[in-house]
């Protein structure tokens, strides 16, 4: 992470200084802000961008197909396409756990501290220093010094008169304070300069009042006492003192005074006064004196960007914000499926029990939930993911060959969720928990890592029929809240060409519609309470694909096909084929697990 921002910062200084050099022969105060800019940058990193477009795709995402509902699985044979039933449950977001603390991190952090803590105490000394020649400092009030400042506060826009002090301390004429600035004037350099002198000195201090350069000054010395190790901070904070002095070097001229003056009046000050160590504390004297004087001199008055460079700057700054906001919105966060969700409030299965072997029971395909174990028997990953996401085989992106082809089987011990968690859930909630648990169990042993997207897929949106539904609402009993049975109060069985439901909602329909036509289905019927149903259709025309093989959009089944008919003849809805957008999990990472 500070790797990325470090690189991050330095290419858009890299950027800063390009620009800065195709506008030297325009004012110096366009590049002293493409300094700061690039200054600012340190202090802004673009994952702050990245995470506000990361929320915008989350906000705009859509919520997909809404499933819920666990239940215990019987054993599912051959004849059914070699796909278990899936078990539902939304694809939710996990936390990754963080890595362990080690040598080499503690090491950089104190050799940080100690730089930071060096940095930060050298100009704190330095500002002591200063502070105590303040304290001897006493308020002028009158003379030709505050005359000629008042009459130049009204003509460079200062409406707040500007306290100034008398000070014994050899320090140049500067400006000291940010909310409440305060000019400090050297006792005994008023005698040197003459009028002329005296009222550019004047002028350049008030142009760092009106500029606010101090505050700049303060934000730039806190970038390099927190990246005090990084050697652009440095070079930065001489270019932004170089430009910043050089802008009011401009403008004093600008105001009407005579360049041979101005020029003088400062090496005056050189001569008698020693310059501010603090960037903080705007004088007259910084930067390189002698390129200063050279374009006091020679430099011609300056003209303001013409269209084409004010169009190339506005372009490069909504470059640099949008760049990272649109790579939120193109790329979400990788994730890891580790824990279980929160709103949930269930333990994780405990892994270290778990046994997970290459499947040695033939063609069989089996998921068995129970209130204290997993079972599965010959299933690949490719299913355990679509059973603990409740997602399509098209959904499931990226990922190696053996994701479909490798076969395991496995048994798991699980912790049962004690009274007072499950009672803390609503009915869903308690259904989900088989499904979070397998999350944890991918996570542990497959070390899976994934991100969510959301592409445009081929769909089935199920509505309900022109003549109504023709579904049974249940009489089964709910579970109890202190139970952990899923089977409790529902029950399904789903075989070649039918599927038997007691108490299911029509989650479970929707997805095992969607296994057999290979495709995602969406409920649109808006039915949301629990159903008695039976479905038969032909079981020689079931239409199931293959693992991660979707149809074709254009490929509309026809009025007859026997599926469709089926559904709408005996339960009175219908599928209608559309394309959406959808949440898809993109596969980051996955290793096989060590047998056991």
């Amino acid at each position: 992470m500070l790797g990325d921002h470090l690189w991050q910062s330095t290419l858009v200084a890299a950027v800063a200084g390009l620009l800065a050099l195709m506008l030297r022969k325009n004012r110096a105060q366009v590049r002293y802000w493409l300094w700061l800019s690039a200054s600012m940058k340190f202090l802004i990193p673009f994952a702050v961008l990245v995470d506000l477009g990361r929320r915008l795709a989350w906000t705009q995402a859509p919520m997909g197909k809404k499933a819920g509902l666990y239940f215990v699985i019987k054993e599912v044979g051959q004849p059914f396409t070699n796909q278990p039933l899936e078990i539902h449950s939304r694809l939710l977001p996990t936390a990754v756990s963080p890595s362990p603390f080690y040598l080499p991190p503690a090491l950089a952090a104190t050799v940080w501290l100690i730089g930071f803590a060096a940095v930060v105490s050298t100009r704190y000394l330095l500002w002591q220093k200063m502070s105590a020649a303040l304290r001897q400092a006493v308020p002028l009030r009158a003379g030709r010094e505050v005359q000629a400042l008042r009459r130049l506060e009204q003509l460079c826009g200062v409406h707040r008169p500007t306290e100034m002090l008398l000070s014994s301390a050899p320090s140049e004429p500067g400006i000291v304070g940010i909310f409440q600035p305060r000019l400090v004037w050297p006792r005994g350099i008023s005698a040197r300069l003459t009028d002329g002198h005296l009222n550019a000195v004047l002028a350049h201090e008030l142009r760092h009042i009106r500029r606010r350069d101090n505050a700049v000054a303060a934000l730039h010395m806190t970038v390099e006492a927190v990246f005090w190790f990084h050697p652009l901070v440095w070079w930065l904070g001489g270019k932004l003192v170089e430009e910043r002095e050089r802008t009011c070097d401009e403008e004093v001229v600008e105001l009407g005074h005579e360049r041979q003056v101005y020029a003088e009046s400062i090496l005056k000050v050189c001569e008698f006064c020693v310059e501010s160590p603090l960037a903080c504390v705007s004088g007259v004297t910084g930067s390189d004196l002698k390129r200063r004087v050279a374009n006091i001199m020679t430099a011609p008055i300056l003209k303001p960007l013409d269209i084409a460079k004010k169009l190339l700057l506005s372009s490069a700054g909504v470059t640099v914000v949008a760049v990272p906001i649109w790579f939120g919105l193109v790329k979400p966060k990788p994730i890891r499926a580790q824990s279980v969700a929160n709103d949930t409030a269930v333990a994780a299965p405990e892994s270290q029990v778990a046994s997970i072997t290459p499947a040695k029971s033939g063609d069989r395909v089996s998921i068995f939930f129970t209130p204290d174990q997993f079972t599965a028997t010959n299933v690949t990953l490719q299913m355990l993911i679509r059973d603990a996401f409740g997602i399509q085989d098209d959904q499931i992106l990226g990922g190696p060959e053996w994701l479909t082809t490798d076969k395991y089987d496995i048994q798991a011990k699980i912790r049962r969720p004690t009274a007072e968690q499950t009672e803390k859930l609503d009915e869903n909630q308690r259904f989900r928990i088989p499904g979070l648990r397998l999350q944890a169990l991918l996570a542990e042993r497959f070390k899976l890592v994934f991100h969510r997207e959301t592409r445009n897929l081929p769909v089935y949106e199920l509505i309900v029929g022109e003549n109504g539904a023709k579904l049974q609402p249940s009489t089964a009993t709910s579970p109890t809240a202190g139970s952990d049975s899923k089977a409790e109060g529902r029950k399904v069985f789903v075989g070649p060409g039918q599927l038997r439901g007691q108490g299911i909602p029509l989650a479970v329909l929707v997805d095992v519609l969607g296994k057999q036509l290979g495709r995602s289905i969406v409920d649109r019927t808006g039915l949301t309470g629990n159903y008695d149903l039976t479905l038969e259709w032909p079981a020689d025309e079931n239409r199931s694909s293959s693992p991660g093989k979707t149809q074709d959009a254009s490929q509309t089944p026809e009025a007859e096909s026997s599926l469709f008919t089926s559904i709408q003849e005996q339960l009175g809805l219908k599928l209608v084929p559309q394309t959406e957008p959808l949440e898809v999990l993109v596969i980051d990472q996955v290793e096989r697990p060590v047998d056991n």
